[in-house]
């Protein structure tokens, strides 16, 4: 970007003033120059039906420009019955490659001290046993509320495992800390954590209820150290696998692996974590104020996407390759190197993080602002080779960093599932 010419010049209302530098200027000529024929719709033209229920832009956390709306084998979500429910045993837990529901809930467990490895066993055999029952319409033991348990919703429940989970069990951890990103300003609330376990359901009763239990039978051996509620919409508001939009109207999640035993499941290292995956969460809150003050070309080079069809600039459906090559007519690339399209790119298939990703609003602030974001969950076999390369690229040099700050950031390794005598973390432990 040329120097002495800001983004927040550039993109916060500079684009919708007549003249208003160069934002307008060669966002307004990638819009034109991609044209009808690149999917973009000009005023009075309608969009075709069936693209008004897909697209996608992966916004607000690392994504990517191109692939899968879903990942390979993904259980479908057809079938959105209060009795649905989604298999607990298996190799890998339920909840990652599971076709997202449309409420879930993170709630992050520091161990008590004096927690040992004993401990942490009988830990998780208690909670393997909840979420055995729990999510096959079965109230757990001593439930005092069973009637909510007999609609599971397609209920999932997912462990992670935290850096002070291993210390405690005097087990090798294998993460490592994420490196600093200059653009994150984490707080302490909403970061960390040495057990995670992720519920999620097409029901929200269903998914208080299971939280209910989960932290009730949790709390002789942990604290809990944050929870995190998330939404997207429900299970019969678009048709199965459509992209969700997220509170900035994008289409958040377009570009996930197809082949998730290459990007997503362990297959070396420990025994104990082969056929499990490693999680980051991250918390990142969007400025929707500042964000409603951009026009829409300005949004649409900003993601390097249509926000109606989630269309890159460049094409005309959803999952359209981009052509990061084409310029417009003033010589200026039509997706922007800035976009964030670009700057989350992954080239290899086998290197792309799964992403499930949640919305989250907790209501306004005294001062009549929304306090919205995202909820980003991404899964890799390896962070420092999917997660963290991507997420440096984002920090450096995406135009999104405008709108959006991430504010908590936790690492999990989630380990493979279990059979029905076994129990999460049985090979681990």
């Amino acid at each position: 970007m040329a120097a002495g010419i800001s983004r927040r010049g550039l993109l916060t209302g500079g684009a919708a003033v007549a003249g208003g530098a160069a934002m307008t200027v060669l966002a307004t000529a990638a819009a034109r120059d991609a044209g009808p024929a690149g999917g973009v719709a000009t005023a009075g033209q309608s969009v075709p039906a069936a693209s008004r229920t897909s697209g996608g832009s992966g916004t607000s956390g690392p994504s990517g420009g191109s692939g899968a709306s879903g990942p390979s084998g993904a259980s479908g979500a057809s079938d959105v019955s209060a009795s649905a429910v989604e298999p607990f045993h298996g190799p890998h837990q339920a909840g990652v490659a599971t076709t997202p529901q449309a409420h879930a809930v993170f709630v992050a467990f520091d161990l008590r001290p004096g927690t040992g490895k004993e401990a942490v066993v009988r830990l998780m055999r208690l909670l393997t046993d909840d979420a055995r029952r729990l999510t096959q319409g079965r109230p757990a033991l001593a439930d005092t509320e069973p009637e909510l348990a007999v609609a599971p919703a397609r209920l999932t429940v997912t462990f992670g495992f935290g850096p002070g989970l291993f210390a405690a069990a005097k087990t090798k951890s294998p993460l490592a800390p994420l490196p600093s990103f200059t653009t994150d300003k984490l707080d302490k609330r909403w970061s960390g954590g040495d057990l995670l376990v992720q519920i999620c359901a097409d029901d929200p009763i269903t998914v208080a209820h299971a939280l209910r239990m989960i932290v009730k039978d949790a709390r002789s051996f942990t604290r809990v150290r944050w929870s995190q509620r998330g939404f997207r919409r429900s299970a019969h508001a678009q048709a199965p696998g459509a992209t969700q939009r997220n509170l900035m109207g994008q289409l958040d999640g377009t570009v996930n692996p197809t082949d998730l035993d290459r990007a997503v499941w362990i297959t070396d290292g420990p025994e104990g974590l082969r056929g499990g995956t490693t999680l980051v969460l991250r918390r990142i809150r969007m400025n929707l104020e500042t964000w409603d003050a951009a026009d829409r070309v300005a949004r649409e080079f900003t993601i390097g996407r249509r926000l109606d069809t989630g269309a890159p600039l460049t094409g005309r459906a959803e999952h359209d390759e981009p052509d990061f090559a084409r310029l417009n007519r003033l010589g200026f690339p039509v997706i922007s190197e800035y976009a964030h399209i670009r700057r989350a790119r992954t080239e290899d298939p086998g290197l792309r993080i799964l992403r499930r990703p949640y919305n989250y609003d907790e209501g306004v602030t005294e001062a009549g602002t929304s306090d919205s974001g995202l909820i980003f969950a991404s899964y890799q076999a390896d962070i420092g080779r999917q997660f963290v390369p991507v997420q440096r690229r984002l920090s450096e040099g995406d135009l999104l960093n405008e709108w959006v700050t991430t504010i908590g950031s936790a690492v999990f390794a989630v380990p493979p599932g279990c059979g029905p005598d076994g129990w999460i973390g049985d090979r681990l432990l």
